[in-house]
């Protein structure tokens, strides 16, 4: 029932994504946690829990896909036959809002696509790049968006191409702690999408001999560098590092027959076991003191929760 002075107290958070699939908890006062509807906008979210406590009511929801902008948050009660009860919805005003998602800010593939680029710049060849782009600029500190013209010898970087890996997959559910509104709390998330990332390099140059030399520093990179390793969070440094295990992949494949004298070589290499996306919280439970909630590291070859 509908009791006095009902309403929404907050929502936490209260900004997410547009694609919706975020777990959001509403704190209501004045609604029972029986037979709730809950509309994000025009939106109906999916209840995934709902209970009483200390007099206020608790709705933990996954929000809908809405587009982008401040949306009413609306709350209400359900009959026997799932139809909205006259005069039982409270509404907060703008109490949630969508963005996109940011594409802009470099995700951890592109930081790990920097540090394999100055791996083979550093060890083998200056002259390697991903494509002709301004995005991986060879002199970034000089402010300037410049391409550099091609040369030979060089080396291009291409891919990748993301198999999904179901072998360094965690595929159990992980526990974090976080700010609840009566203290730490335990949130679920679904196992993260792992991949394998498979690159093709390029060699070319207009000297046979210079080719197979750079052919023979590529094996001996490859052969010598197992893991490839960057910073966890460049934000946090004392959050260490985190590595994955890299593979030559498949064999060496030459041309050198090719148009304008230029000879070429291709060959494969393997980054395995990368969360390419991590999964969506997907329960909040009781407070931790209530909880036994359990961290563990996962020393598997590749696999970083």
């Amino acid at each position: 029932m509908v009791g006095p002075a009902a309403g929404i107290v907050e929502v936490l958070p209260n900004v997410g994504t547009a694609g919706g699939g975020d777990l959001v908890r509403i704190v209501v006062q004045g609604l029972g946690p029986d037979d709730l509807y809950v509309l994000f906008g025009d939106a109906t979210a999916e209840v995934v829990e709902a209970f009483a406590e200390a007099g206020l009511t608790y709705i933990d929801v996954h929000t809908p896909p809405h587009d982008r902008g401040e949306v009413d948050v609306a709350v209400g009660l359900l009959d026997s036959g799932g139809i909205p009860v006259p005069g039982t919805e409270v509404v907060l005003p703008g109490g949630y809002t969508y963005r996109r998602e940011e594409i802009v800010a470099e995700s951890d593939l592109t930081r790990l696509v920097r540090t394999l680029l100055k791996l083979l710049k550093r060890q083998t060849l200056e002259n390697t790049s991903i494509a002709v782009s301004v995005d991986y600029d060879d002199t970034p500190e000089d402010g300037l968006d410049i391409v550099v013209m091609s040369e030979l010898p060089s080396l291009v970087l291409s891919g990748p191409r993301m198999p999904e890996n179901r072998f360094y997959s965690t595929n159990v559910h992980r526990e974090e702690e976080r700010d609840g509104p009566d203290g730490p709390e335990a949130v679920s998330h679904r196992p993260p999408y792992t991949v394998d990332l498979e690159f093709t390099i390029t060699g070319a140059s207009n000297r046979t001999v210079e080719l197979l030399n750079l052919m023979a520093a590529i094996a001996t990179v490859l052969h010598r560098n197992r893991w490839i390793e960057m910073p966890r969070d460049p934000s946090r440094p004392k959050a260490g590092n985190v590595r994955w295990e890299m593979d030559p992949l498949g064999e060496f494949r030459t041309r050198l027959d090719g148009p304008d004298d230029v000879r070429a070589f291709s060959c494969g290499l393997v980054i395995r076991g990368f969360d390419l996306a991590e999964g969506l919280p997907e329960q909040v439970s009781r407070p931790v003191d209530d909880l036994e909630v359990e961290t563990t590291v996962l020393e598997t070859e590749g696999v970083f929760p």
